[in-house]
């Protein structure tokens, strides 16, 4: 889960990590109000920043200075309903100007490659950090950090030196960066970001802004975070699927996609993308995995996300049995049929089912026997794909 910067200071600050002063607006009027706040208190100058999960908002012209209250309001009506890179700008942060007299950038994040975390550093901030690498790469400090000896201050200092930070940040930065460690391992986040971390004209070393990944498998050890999710902004379809614990992610084709195991449905996807270039470019609708157990309210459950959707012109149920059979998973279909029934649900589009593995010919015969409307047995996988393809074009 990517947090929002508002959210990635308010979390540095519970760490003791110095973040410019700030509150967020959803209006033009509330960003005057908050400048007004600042002005009372003897800082006239703010900036207002758009609050979207994406970087380069400033050369977007999401991030604005404003030099009075009604200015703020002024450029607050201007970021707000932005478009940058395909997000919509709902809210601004408002927070007061700082004297910059430097800019670095640091990040710990997860180095999946190397299988531990890496720290990086430079003292070239303000800018994305892969065109520091590509121009001045000996201006890139990476270093990486043994889980267990952690980042202690002294360590925290000699990043900072790698980074080429000068003597005057020193102190300051190993402090922050000692800090951000703590966020980074506290949180389970897979990523920490402060670009720029700047050094002030008295001095101070401060996060002018932050950005956060979470790491979601770790969701049961950290019940705090379910308080972060944005969920305005979250499909609907998948809030309903994550609300019935399905693994549901929304594309954009007419195909919907129902299997068991990650690597089989990604595979799915690859298999009636390509089947459906015959058919004028039919695509999957969504990835839905049901994981090992098809019951009947999952399999149910699973068909009501599926065709909630109004693009999905036919369904495609790609299952391998191995722990579950198939004719367990046959019977999840018959039975999720007369569940959906019940609730009042009809099936009204096609569904191609393929069954391969575990007890298929016993399954295959469940399905047949059943006699469901709209349901087509299909043995391979390959032909199963491009039946579900060719159906949506029909639907």
């Amino acid at each position: 889960m990517d947090l929002f910067e508002h959210q990635a200071k308010e979390l540095f600050a519970e760490y003791g990590i110095p973040v410019p002063t700030g509150k967020v607006a959803h209006t033009p009027a509330e960003a005057r109000a908050i400048a007004e706040e600042f002005a009372a208190a003897g800082v006239s100058r703010v900036v207002v920043k758009a609050q979207v999960k994406t970087g380069g908002r400033g050369k977007a012209g999401g991030v604005k200075l404003a030099d009075s209250p009604a200015d703020a309001e002024e450029k607050a009506t201007q970021i707000l309903g932005m478009d940058i890179k395909g997000h919509t700008v709902h809210k601004v942060l408002v927070e007061e100007a700082s004297a910059i007299a430097q800019e670095y950038y640091f990040s710990f994040l997860l180095d999946r490659a190397n299988r531990t975390s890496l720290s990086i550093c430079s003292v070239e901030g303000g800018m994305d950090i892969e065109e520091v690498a590509a121009t001045t790469p000996d201006r890139v400090a990476m270093v990486p950090i043994d889980a267990q000896t952690g980042v202690d201050r002294a360590k925290a200092r000699e990043i900072a030196e790698q980074g080429h930070l000068p003597a005057e940040a020193l102190d300051g930065a190993a402090e922050l960066v000692e800090r951000l460690w703590a966020v980074f391992t506290d949180e389970d986040a897979t990523l920490v970001e402060v670009n720029p971390l700047i050094l002030t004209a008295d001095g101070q070393v401060k996060a002018l802004d932050g950005k956060v990944t979470l790491d979601g498998n770790a969701e049961f050890r950290q019940p705090d975070h379910a308080a972060l999710e944005d969920a305005a902004s979250a499909d609907p379809l998948e809030a309903a699927a994550k609300a019935k614990d399905l693994n549901y992610v929304k594309l954009d084709g007419t195909v919907g996609i129902i299997g068991n195991g990650a690597g089989l449905v990604m595979s799915t996807l690859d298999v009636v993308a390509y089947a459906g270039e015959q058919f004028g470019g039919q695509r999957p609708a969504n990835f839905l995995d049901i994981g090992g157990g098809a019951s009947a309210e999952v399999m149910a459950n699973g068909l009501e996300i599926v065709l909630s959707d109004p693009s999905v012109k036919s369904v495609f149920v790609n299952v391998f049995g191995g722990i579950t059979a198939c004719d367990a998973v046959a019977n999840g279909i018959v039975s999720a049929y007369k569940l959906l029934a019940d609730r009042g649900e009809t099936v009204d589009r096609p569904l191609v089912v393929r069954l391969d593995g575990n007890n298929a010919e016993l399954g295959r015969q469940i399905l047949s026997d059943a006699a469901l409307p709209g349901v087509e047995r299909v043995d391979t996988m390959d032909d199963a794909a491009k039946r579900a393809a060719e159906l949506a074009v029909g639907a």
